[in-house]
């Protein structure tokens, strides 16, 4: 069993089987997976012709991945399931849909169990709702955007470019001082800016796309995101001034109208357990949470 590691080498073996994913998980997507390759060590290996993601110690599965691509996922998961077996290992499946695992339960009535983790949930909004904001519950969103407009009637969007990705990286430097109070905090914010600075550098590599918005002349908010799924868009970064009322709000909306008007859905990840994005990505009115099942064996 050849082993994998997701890079710029192996992105279009990841390309050529993630085209098959229908499932709104932000983690099958090509570019989260090579941008955040280095911090989680993510690796792959293709089993009856499918993707399998997974940690692997001495090569030896640890946990891995419901199969993707266009092969026999039946024969897939049995194939997995038959590697835990052969090490001794317990058998530990992530991101399962619940639609993958009604089909495993199909196969297996009564055989595996299905668990999910709140905190990894992604938030799943409408394009109508992030680009319309209306309704009462989005009353607050609108009010910031308003203010924003009141104060700089004249600011300008533009899509991110190689003439101003440095101003953008500039802010991000900014945003990971002012927001780094742990040793814990400083290491993953700053492997954030690390992959920030890797979007920046491979837009068109990575199928990304992005833009920013300027006040005065100088960048006050950015996005980046991809395609996950042929209705869904997931947004992996955005970063804004926060002392600038509305910028957040403002980056958010003005993509979304400008870019994504071909999409049904927008991802925009998870809230790691931590209230203050979690109440952030709330607010916005979520239509659904995308759950990222465990599967392990009933006994």
């Amino acid at each position: 069993m050849k082993i994998y590691k997701a890079s710029f080498e192996t992105k279009e073996i990841m390309q050529q089987y993630l085209s098959a994913n229908r499932y709104n998980a932000c983690e099958l997507s090509v570019a989260n997976n090579i941008l955040w390759s280095g911090f989680y060590n993510v690796e792959f290996v293709i089993i009856e012709d499918m993707l399998v993601f997974g940690r692997f110690t001495d090569g030896k599965p640890v946990v891995m991945s419901y199969p993707i691509g266009y092969a026999d996922e039946r024969k897939a998961f049995d194939a997995v399931a038959g590697l835990f077996d052969e090490c001794g290992n317990r058998f530990k499946m992530y991101l399962v849909s619940e639609e993958a695992y009604a089909r495993i339960n199909e196969w297996y009535p009564g055989q595996y169990r299905y668990s999910s983790d709140r905190n990894e949930a992604d938030y799943l909004y409408e394009y109508k709702t992030l680009a319309k904001l209306a309704g009462k519950k989005l009353h607050g969103k609108r009010n910031h955007i308003n203010s924003f407009l009141e104060n700089y009637p004249d600011y300008e969007y533009e899509r991110i470019c190689d003439s101003n990705k440095d101003e953008c990286l500039a802010l991000e430097r900014s945003w990971v001082k002012d927001n780094s109070r742990t040793e814990e905090e400083a290491a993953s914010r700053n492997y954030e800016m690390t992959a920030i600075e890797c979007a920046l550098n491979h837009m068109d590599d990575l199928g990304l796309k992005g833009a920013l918005i300027r006040v005065e002349n100088k960048i006050c908010a950015f996005t980046i995101g991809e395609e996950l799924t042929p209705d869904t868009y997931v947004i992996h970064f955005e970063k804004a001034n926060a002392d600038i009322r509305g910028a957040y709000p403002m980056i958010n909306r003005e993509f979304v109208t400008r870019e994504l008007s071909g999409y049904k859905y927008i991802n925009r990840e998870e809230d790691m357990g931590i209230p203050g994005l979690r109440h952030a990505k709330t607010s916005y009115q979520p239509v659904r949470l995308v759950e990222k099942g465990i599967v392990t064996r009933a006994e």
